[in-house]
């Protein structure tokens, strides 16, 4: 018996400012602060007010960004009780609703991530990139396969595609050795918003054991994932594979 699951990623809701570059900087400074640095043996956080002016921010920027981390759980806003801290949430190694580049995932689980290999090669649609992009049938796609190690073992390989004619300008092998999202960025302008992936168990045929080294039959979680732009268009697609026993997979789950 296998079982599905589908869940909706979002990378991006909603713009958190004018300033983003410098909304994610101070996001990420927040997050380090309650789980290791000023806010770490706090139960809340200041005072809007005062956490503006410490961060050298206007509140209705500062909102925006505590409204994208109340979003994902790490704080509770609460008329007359202020700005809670969650640390049930903040303690978690790694989120399946919160998409997070490999390295830092495997960084997060407690492993010293690396790069093992990147193959690019030019490929066409066949009928399941082809439904996943809703391209025809044999247009030219980029293909990037990645396998990324936890303290130098096997833990990750993905296999993403995108089609051939999003690609503009001069690049090399090179640029699509980065995340996909980079080349995405700089080579195609397009800032995928938010993807639509399916989970499910699977075992390892021949070459899947090859490439995690393992035998064959060995249980790993499969991921395909289709990435969406604002406009609902399927920028690429990808197929992950996570091996056994590196990665504790928690899912937040608000009630509505």
């Amino acid at each position: 018996m296998t079982f599905q699951w589908y869940y909706q990623f979002s990378k991006e809701v909603k713009p958190m400012s004018t300033h983003p570059s410098q909304s994610k900087s101070i996001r990420a400074q927040l997050l380090r602060d309650m789980k290791s640095g000023e806010y770490a043996d706090c139960e809340r956080l200041p005072r809007e007010s005062v956490l503006a002016e410490k961060l050298g921010i206007s509140r209705t920027q500062l909102r925006d960004i505590l409204a994208s981390l109340e979003r994902e759980g790490f704080i509770t806003r609460r008329h007359g009780v202020g700005t809670i801290i969650n640390r049930h949430v903040l303690n978690v190694p790694t989120r399946m609703d919160i998409e997070v580049e490999f390295l830092d995932m495997i960084r997060q689980s407690g492993y010293q991530p690396a790069v093992a290999y990147v193959h690019v090669s030019e490929d066409t649609a066949d009928a399941a990139v082809s439904r996943q992009l809703q391209i025809p049938q044999g247009t030219p796609v980029i293909r990037v396969a990645r396998l990324c190690t936890a303290d130098g073992r096997p833990a990750i390989y993905c296999e993403d595609v995108l089609e051939k004619a999003l690609a503009k300008g001069s690049y090399t092998i090179k640029d699509l050795k980065l995340p996909i999202f980079h080349f995405l960025q700089q080579f195609c302008g397009i800032y995928p918003y938010m993807d639509l992936t399916d989970l499910k168990p699977t075992v390892t045929d021949e070459a899947l054991s090859e490439i995690f080294a393992v035998q064959p039959g060995t249980p790993l979680l499969q991921m395909d994932e289709v990435d969406f732009d604002i406009d609902g268009k399927p920028v690429f697609c990808s197929r992950e594979y996570f091996a056994d026993g590196f990665f504790r997979h928690t899912v937040m789950r608000k009630k509505l």
